[in-house]
């Protein structure tokens, strides 16, 4: 990888909205109203580094690693890939700007086609846009296989022959094949067991250092979170909350979301974890469907005041690099 580049934006994202419409009747279906999944977020990402995206299950997380990769069209807003507005292409530009960019999914159960043998899975990109032929592409595959620490050998099974670890080995083999720059881990490691998530997370971490890989890794898990990520976009309701480096995010948390969800990660430490104050937030997150006029988190805030109910934050930079969307500051 060139080095120079490293730092510079590879991903800008303006403005980014994923609405799913809701439909009543059964004959001829009307559009009452709208699922606002994502509601117009504004981040990048740079060239070489780990954005962690965190929050609760539901948030829209997932929805926006999809739509940065037009898995879903966007409802609106632009994303920008260097710098070319990806949201614009169609067709043939789109599949060749596809090459670029890949997706490790949740589920490496569902993710991988059971009929399919492992061969034939890592080897599908390299099928869909015709690269290598024949006994090339067989010797890639074997290659791909061993660089995620796989067996060559294993190249005619099926799924079901792995273990969840080795699957989701499997999906990464697979989304390495087309050497891309930007790979989005949706929650790769959510449905491993404890002792086999911290070895899929150093292979994420080996494979980025030796093929200058940029990710954007979503979880949910603050402490992996932590682990992986140069920086990091808490997420609440369709909306980023804060952004900054993981060292500010956790040693100087301004938006009370963020605050509430660092003091329930549990600290090693007997005497320090005595003293801690856990933040308990009351009720439950609104609907995407009806959100609060205000700002999202109004409703559940433990410090909410007056303009909280009528007037949505700007997202807006507090200290070089530091960005949140709340009325205290």
């Amino acid at each position: 990888m060139n080095d120079t580049k490293h730092g510079e934006t590879l991903v800008t994202i303006k403005g980014l909205k994923m609405y799913f419409p809701i439909t009543q009747g059964i004959i001829v279906q009307r559009k009452v109203g709208d699922i606002k999944a994502v509601d117009g977020l504004n981040f990048e990402i740079k060239r070489g580094e780990t954005l962690g995206l965190v929050g609760e299950s539901g948030c829209g997380k997932s929805t926006t690693g999809r739509a940065i990769l037009q898995l879903h069209t966007p409802t609106d807003g632009q994303v920008f890939f260097e710098d070319q507005d990806i949201t614009a292409m169609k067709g043939e530009s789109l599949r060749r700007m596809r090459r670029r960019m890949q997706m490790i999914f949740q589920d490496p159960y569902a993710s991988l086609n059971p009929r399919m043998t492992v061969g034939s899975i890592v080897s599908e990109p390299l099928e869909v846009h015709n690269v290598l032929k024949g006994n090339e592409r067989r010797e890639k595959v074997k290659e791909l296989l061993e660089i995620v620490g796989l067996n060559p050998y294993f190249i005619n099974r099926y799924p079901h022959e792995f273990s969840g670890g080795q699957r989701q080995r499997i999906g990464v083999a697979r989304a390495l094949a087309l050497n891309p720059d930007f790979i989005v881990a949706d929650e790769p490691i959510s449905a491993l067991d404890v002792s086999i998530q911290a070895q899929v997370i150093n292979l994420l971490e080996d494979l980025q250092e030796e093929f200058g890989l940029t990710y954007l890794f979503i979880a949910h898990d603050l402490s992996v979170v932590r682990h992986i990520s140069d920086r990091i976009a808490v997420m609440y309701l369709g909306k980023i909350v804060e952004l900054t480096d993981r060292n500010t995010l956790y040693e100087n948390p301004l938006h009370p979301y963020t605050q509430a969800l660092l003091s329930a990660v549990p600290i090693p430490d007997p005497e320090i974890e005595k003293k801690r104050q856990r933040i308990i937030l009351e009720g439950d997150v609104p609907s995407p469907a009806n959100p609060p006029k205000g700002c999202n988190f109004c409703t559940r805030c433990p410090r909410v005041f007056d303009t909280c109910y009528e007037v949505d934050p700007d997202f807006k930079e507090l200290e070089a690099g530091h960005w949140v969307a709340c009325h205290l500051y």
